[in-house]
């Protein structure tokens, strides 16, 4: 047998420490999203009359609606306020879990496999 670990189909020889570095980047990639879970993310839409929390898992975890933005003669207003609350603050859920990912792998494109 040749010297230098396996040799898959690939043609490129496989050695522990490769493979040791992937075994700690799966387990770094576990613990960030653990981390990312339990983290949470507030956005506010109407000048702060609305705010909305929501958790890494991508649930919204809370809602603040101030009196003040309740006018029954624009019901849609206060909807519009809501929506833009929870999609800003899951934008900035997706946009730190997607900057976590880029740090561990170096900007290696991992192919949609996360």
């Amino acid at each position: 047998m040749a010297k230098g670990g396996f040799r898959g189909p690939m043609g490129g020889g496989m050695n522990m420490n490769m493979i040791k570095q992937a075994q700690k980047m799966q387990q770094d990639m576990l613990k960030m999203q653990e981390e990312l879970e339990v983290k949470q993310y507030e956005a506010a839409a109407g000048g702060g009359v609305v705010k909305a929390v929501v958790n890494g898992k991508h649930e919204v975890v809370s809602l603040t609606i101030d009196p003040e933005a309740v006018d029954p003669e624009d019901i849609e207003m206060l909807q519009d306020m809501v929506v833009a609350a929870v999609n800003e603050a899951m934008r900035k859920a997706e946009a730190e879990a997607s900057q976590n990912m880029s740090r561990l792998t170096g900007g290696l494109n991992l192919g949609g496999l996360f």
